[in-house]
C-alpha cells in the first residue's frame, strides 16, 4: 500500500498467478449449494452436488499444483478453522444424522486444506478482492439472465415474489448476500482507485436493483452498517472517504424524508407485527432447539454436521446451528475466528485492505444472527477468508541467490591497487 488513498501492489510482490483466481472461483462455486428455488429447467440435486463437489476437488488439485512445496502463510483464522474440524469429526462419527455428516466433514477438511495452500499468495493487494467481486458478479449476472428469461420463475409467489435464481437454485437471502458484498467491496475499490467510476457504476447499480428485489433485510443492514464502519475507519486519513461519507449522510436523510413510507413497506415485506417480532417464525425454532435435552457429549461436541435444520425446520442462526452440530467447543472456535480477525483489523493502521476486512467481518457478524454458514464450508467462510488474506502480514523478502548476486553498493568506491599498497 502506498498510503491510504491508493490501492497498489506491495513493493517486491509480483502478484498471484491467474490460476489462483480460478481456484478461488471454484471455491465460490462449491459454496453456492444445491437446494433452493425451482429453476426453469429442473436440475437434479444429485447432479448439482456432483458439480459443486467436483469444483472443490478441482480447486484443491489446482492449489496443490501451484504450491507443490506446500508453502503456507501463518493465519490464526485458518488455524482456528482447522481446529473446528475436531468437534465436527468427533460428533459426526456417532452417525446421529447419518453418513452425510462424514461427507460434510470431508468437504470441510478439503475446503480448509485448499485455503492453506492458497494462503501463500495472501497480501495487502487488491487481487483477491477482484477475484471475489468478479466471482459474485458472474453469479448475479446469471440471476439477472434468469429474471429476463423467466420472470415468473424468478419472482415466485411461494417466496412472496422475492427474487430467486431461475437458472441455478438460489434463494433470496443468497442473492441478497452476494449483491451486498459486491456493492460494498466495489465501493471500497473505488475509494482506493482500484476501479473507475464507470466500472463501479456498471457493477453497483444492477447489484443494488437485485438486492432490492430480494427484499433481504439482513443483507441490506449488513451492507449499510459494514460500509459505515469501513469508511469510518478511513475518515481521518482519506479525503475521498470523507466526501463519500458526507454524500451518503445527505442522501440517506433525503431518502428517509421523501421515501420513508415506501422504505418502511419494503422493510416489513407485508408481514404482520407478530410475524415480524418473532423473525418470521425463527424464534420458535430457536426456543425449541435450546429446550431440547442433550447429553454432556452433545453439549460439548454437538450432534454432527447436518443440513442446518432442527425437526425439519431451518435454524437460520449461525451460532445456534454451530451449537447444535458442533457443540460449545464449536461456538468458542467460531467466536475466536471473528475475534481474531476483528482484533487484528483494529490493531492495523488505517488502510484500504483494513477497511475491506472491517466491512466483511462486520457483514458476516451481523448476518450470523439470521443466516447459517460460519461452522461449515460456505460463502460466509469465504468472506472471512478474504478478510484474513487482506490482514495477513507481508511476506519477508527472499534472500538473494547465487544466480542473482546482490547489487554493489554505489557508495563504495574502487581503490586502485597502488593506493592500497
Amino acid at each position: 500500500m502506498t498510503g491510504t488513498g491508493t490501492w497498489a501492489t506491495p513493493s517486491g510482490a509480483a502478484g498471484p498467478p491467474r490460476a489462483v483466481g480460478i481456484a478461488w472461483a471454484l471455491l465460490g462455486l462449491n459454496t453456492l449449494g444445491s437446494a433452493g428455488a425451482k429453476t426453469v429447467v429442473p436440475l437434479p440435486r444429485s447432479l448439482i452436488q456432483m458439480g459443486t463437489m467436483g469444483a472443490l476437488v478441482a480447486a484443491f488439485g489446482l492449489a496443490l499444483a501451484l504450491n507443490l512445496r506446500l508453502r503456507v502463510r501463518p493465519s490464526a483464522f485458518v488455524f482456528l478453522l482447522t481446529l473446528l474440524l475436531v468437534p465436527s469429526v468427533l460428533s459426526s462419527v456417532q452417525l446421529e444424522v447419518g453418513f452425510g455428516a462424514l461427507f460434510r466433514c470431508a468437504r470441510l477438511a478439503l475446503f480448509v486444506a485448499t485455503l492453506w495452500l492458497l494462503s501463500r499468495w495472501w497480501d495487502e493487494s487488491a487481487a483477491f478482492v477482484r477475484y471475489h467481486v468478479r466471482m459474485y458478479v458472474a453469479v448475479l449476472a446469471l440471476v439477472a439472465v434468469g429474471l429476463l428469461v423467466a420472470p415468473g420463475t424468478a419472482l415466485p409467489e411461494y417466496y412472496g415474489e422475492r427474487l430467486v435464481g431461475a437458472l441455478w437454485p438460489l434463494t433470496p437471502p443468497q442473492i441478497g448476500q452476494y449483491a451486498a458484498v459486491v456493492v460494498g467491496l466495489t465501493v471500497l475499490l473505488l475509494l482506493g482507485r482500484g476501479t473507475t467510476r464507470a466500472g463501479a457504476a456498471v457493477v453497483v447499480v444492477p447489484a443494488l436493483v437485485l438486492l432490492a428485489m430480494t427484499h433481504t433485510r439482513t443483507a441490506t443492514l449488513g451492507l449499510l452498517i459494514g460500509l459505515v464502519l469501513a469508511i469510518g475507519s478511513l475518515f481521518l486519513t482519506s479525503a475521498p472517504a470523507r466526501r463519500l461519507f458526507a454524500w451518503a449522510v445527505v442522501c440517506a436523510a433525503v431518502a428517509a424524508v421523501v421515501f420513508g413510507s415506501a422504505l418502511r413497506a419494503w422493510f416489513l415485506r407485508g408481514q404482520s407485527q407478530e410475524s415480524f417480532s418473532n423473525l418470521t417464525g425463527r424464534a420458535k425454532v430457536w426456543d425449541a432447539l435450546l429446550a431440547e435435552p442433550r447429553s454432556l457429549r452433545e453439549r460439548l461436541f454437538g450432534t454432527g454436521l447436518g443440513d442446518k435444520s432442527f425437526d425439519g425446520l431451518p435454524i437460520d442462526n449461525s451460532w445456534l446451528a454451530v451449537y447444535h452440530e458442533q457443540g460449545l467447543l464449536g461456538v468458542v472456535l467460531v467466536a475466536g475466528m471473528l475475534l481474531a480477525l476483528g482484533g487484528v483489523a483494529l490493531l492495523r493502521p488505517p488502510s484500504l485492505p483494513r477497511a475491506c476486512a472491517i466491512f466483511l467481518v462486520t457483514y458476516c457478524a451481523l448476518s450470523s444472527y439470521t443466516e447459517v454458514g460460519l461452522g461449515d464450508a460456505s460463502a460466509y467462510l469465504l468472506h472471512l477468508t478474504l478478510a484474513a488474506a487482506l490482514l495477513a502480514a507481508p511476506a519477508p523478502a527472499a534472500p538473494p541467490t547465487a544466480a542473482t548476486p546482490p547489487a554493489p553498493d554505489p557508495s563504495r568506491r574502487r581503490v586502485p591497487r597502488w593506493a592500497r599498497r
